[in-house]
């Protein structure tokens, strides 16, 4: 098993139109998630699992994760990365609020 499989290394071939609307997805999806950890909603809480959901069916359109590989992509958003460095400018502390609710739900669904 491989685990920490960098995006980088795939090839791109989606459409221009097709980036922007994966890229408006996922910003709906992290604005949610601020959202939920603002309002000071657990990662647990079903309201979140069911955003993991959503979060997990949309990286589905790219590969499909093991519970491993899924919550490594997970840790990213807690260790230093692009991905980290986002989250902290929408809301301190929302990508490890994000990575705990992968964890859980990766925990109990995969």
């Amino acid at each position: 098993m491989r685990i920490g499989i960098h995006s980088e290394q795939f090839q791109n071939n989606y459409s221009k139109e097709q980036e922007q609307k994966f890229t408006q997805v996922f910003g709906e999806l992290t604005e949610e998630f601020a959202a939920k950890m603002l309002e000071g909603i657990t990662a647990g809480d079903e309201s979140v699992q069911a955003l993991v959901r959503r979060h997990y069916e949309f990286i589905l359109q790219f590969w499909t994760p093991s519970k491993e590989a899924y919550k490594s992509l997970a840790m990213s958003y807690i260790l230093p990365s692009p991905y980290r460095d986002h989250y902290e400018e929408i809301a301190k502390g929302l990508g490890k609020y994000h990575y705990d609710a992968v964890c859980i739900w990766a925990d109990k669904n995969l």
